[in-house]
């Protein structure tokens, strides 16, 4: 006779056999597309990856008189990101550190003079969700709480492509367009209309990188503006203190 604790020894390993159809499979595009960008020990090894180099943003309405700024972008993993744009007039960092996000502006003339804000709950999520995916390379969404669905084939600009949807919430989503002969990113689209492209590439650690981005947002309004960021240099694992993502005392 079955005792009650041999009755759960049973009931458990009958689950152990059970096929768990609710996982889904990661769509095939998306080795091809890592393997696009590097090696999987490349790739599983970044920590971290530091961007400098130069922005083109419009001023106001003006679209045709576009203002330079200075860029950096740091992001580290799990949930760090730092970002300086400079101008000769002030220094914009804002920053991320796993659930705490920030933007202080500061007098680039005057550093006595600056503010400093508490990022919102929205942006702090879609802040996490970009960290991600720029030092996961499409891989292990689930494990982060998301999905990703592939969405099926699409003829993008003659190049035929496969739609994949990473869908960190149901209100934030990066749709990614990805070649299928060669597992390039041709597109990469929000859920917000934004659209970013990227183009040529610097390679670092063996690792493929763009070395531009530009990103077409659409306003309120529904006009359209555009920000093209070019890299000069980019570096991998390097390690950054935590002061650099921690909320500055609003003291200072």
């Amino acid at each position: 006779m079955l005792t009650l604790s041999s009755r759960r020894f049973v009931a458990l390993l009958a689950l152990a056999f059970v096929p768990v159809a609710a996982v889904q499979a990661e769509p095939a595009i998306i080795a091809k597309a890592r393997a696009y960008l590097g090696s999987e020990a490349a790739l599983n090894a970044v920590k971290s990856v530091h961007y400098t180099g130069s922005m083109l943003a419009p001023v106001g309405a003006d679209a045709t008189k576009p203002l330079t700024v200075g860029v950096e972008i740091i992001f580290q993993a799990p949930y760090r990101q730092r970002t300086v744009r400079t101008t000769a007039s002030i220094s914009d960092t804002s920053a991320l550190d796993d659930y705490d996000g920030w933007q202080k502006i500061q007098d680039a003339k005057d550093p006595t003079r600056w503010r400093l804000q508490l990022l919102p709950t929205d942006q702090i999520k879609r802040q996490r969700a970009i960290v991600w995916e720029n030092l996961a390379f499409y891989r292990g969404l689930e494990q982060a709480g998301g999905s990703v669905v592939d969405q099926g084939p699409v003829t993008l600009e003659g190049v035929a492509c496969r739609k994949i949807a990473f869908i960190h919430s149901p209100y934030l989503i990066f749709y990614r367009y990805f070649a299928v002969a060669s597992g390039r990113l041709m597109l990469t689209e929000t859920e917000n209309g934004s659209s970013i492209r990227e183009q040529g590439e610097i390679m670092v650690n063996g690792i493929r990188f763009p070395r531009k981005i530009t990103n077409s947002i659409k306003s309120a309004d529904g006009k359209e503006q555009t920000v093209t960021i070019t890299f000069d240099t980019i570096t991998v694992n390097e390690t950054f203190p935590a002061s650099q993502f921690a909320i500055p005392s609003f003291t200072r």
